[in-house]
């Protein structure tokens, strides 16, 4: 698995954080996602792709 961010498109909204925590996180200053892990073991897909679902703007894709 692979995971692909658009920074251009995140609103900050948390989503992602909020699903998949070990993964994704927050820039302080603007809530931008940060990537933590960008190929988490195949345990976190269904965590991952809950992530890509939430997110409003989507700007995270889950490359298999």
């Amino acid at each position: 698995m692979k995971i692909l961010i658009d920074e251009d498109k995140c609103v900050g909204a948390g989503q992602c954080v909020l699903a998949a925590a070990d993964v994704f996180d927050q820039r302080d200053e603007d809530g931008i996602v940060i990537l933590l892990d960008a190929a988490p073991p195949n345990a976190s897909l269904p965590q991952v792709k809950d992530a890509a679902a939430r997110c409003p703007a989507l700007a995270i894709e889950v490359v298999e």
